[in-house]
């Protein structure tokens, strides 16, 4: 497969729900999970690791959980378009109809890659802030993104995922994941139905960045 360059794999990375059951090479998984290791982390700890569910059985219990979560979170999703402008309900509708498609076969996907987190190996700087914590996510969601980056790269469809940390009980006792590591995220990884990855519609610049302070033009 010919090189993509970084700026091109950033800028085309969609979130790629529908995938089909075929394997995936034991050298592509590697390189892609070796991209995940170059990611940087607090302290170079490296407080990940990462689970590759191959397993028929693993893969379906992991899917009937996801559905289960996929089902109320897309219910209460659908319950706020009631006012939305056609355009937006229309774009809306249209991934969450992908959602669907994932919350139905999410346990057929070829892989799905479990990563998991030790807190005792973060530095979490504003666990005392009255606000809800987000810092130690800094030393995961690195090399989770480096992941999707490798699978865009490989022509790998995939997705970030995070609804199967709402049941981490049922998640870490069907994997064997031990205390005090938890779950951040499960990306269902394969090759794409469709077209796959493509073109993003993200917010400006100018609507994200400021100069100097709060809310000065850039």
């Amino acid at each position: 497969m010919p090189e993509i360059g970084l700026y091109e794999a950033m800028r085309t990375l969609r979130a790629v729900r529908r995938l089909r059951p075929d394997p995936i090479p034991d050298d592509v998984v590697h390189r892609v999970l070796e991209a995940a290791t170059w990611a940087p982390t607090g302290g170079n700890r490296q407080p990940w690791r990462v689970i590759v569910v191959k397993e028929r059985v693993s893969k379906e219990r992991l899917g009937t959980l996801y559905a289960e979560q996929w089902t109320k979170f897309a219910a209460r999703y659908r319950a706020n378009l009631a006012g939305a402008e056609p355009a937006m309900r229309e774009r809306t509708e249209r991934m969450l109809g992908a959602g669907d498609y994932l919350g139905a076969h999410f346990g057929q996907s070829p892989i799905i890659a479990v990563f998991c987190f030790n807190p005792a190996e973060m530095a979490i700087t504003d666990s005392s802030l009255s606000r809800v914590s987000v810092v130690g996510g800094g030393s995961i969601y690195t090399a989770v993104e480096n992941l999707l980056l490798a699978c865009r790269a490989e022509g790998l469809g995939c997705v970030l995922t995070t609804l199967l940390c709402a049941c981490e009980p049922e998640v870490a006792a069907l994997l064997a994941i031990p205390p005090p590591w938890g779950t951040a995220a499960a990306i269902p990884i394969g090759y794409p139905i469709l077209r796959g990855h493509g073109p993003i519609t993200r917010r400006p610049v100018e609507e994200l960045a400021f100069l100097d302070s709060w809310g000065k033009p850039l």
